[in-house]
């Protein structure tokens, strides 16, 4: 575990806070790309990851959360929430939305 903070890491914290929602948010140091490698990296099953995955909805992004033991149905999504198409965000739309990287975006403390 890295015990200096990212800045988004005390946002993610203070956001929580602020909601009366009493976690602490740990920041790791080692890559993990999928839900099955943070399941492994910090000893839980992978159903308890929350995957926050960020698509375009009609080319506005959309933050979706979903466990990690979940897969997202676009044509599903996009019935739901009115729009005709719903696509994965690149990682250049992932950094131009909420400011973060792929594999990095909180499922809280957004603007």
């Amino acid at each position: 575990m890295n015990t200096d903070a990212h800045p988004k890491v005390t946002q993610v914290q203070a956001a929580l806070h602020a909601g009366a929602v009493d976690v602490t948010v740990r920041q790791i140091d080692t890559a993990t790309p999928t839900a099955l490698a943070a399941a492994e990296y910090v000893g839980c099953e992978v159903g308890a990851i929350v995957k926050s995955l960020v698509f375009l909805a009609d080319g506005a992004p959309v933050l979706v959360l979903t466990s990690g033991s979940h897969s997202v149905d676009t044509g599903l999504l996009a019935r739901r929430i009115g729009v005709e198409a719903i696509t994965r965000a690149s990682p250049e739309d992932v950094k131009s939305a909420p400011g973060l990287v792929i594999g990095g975006v909180a499922p809280v403390g957004h603007p």
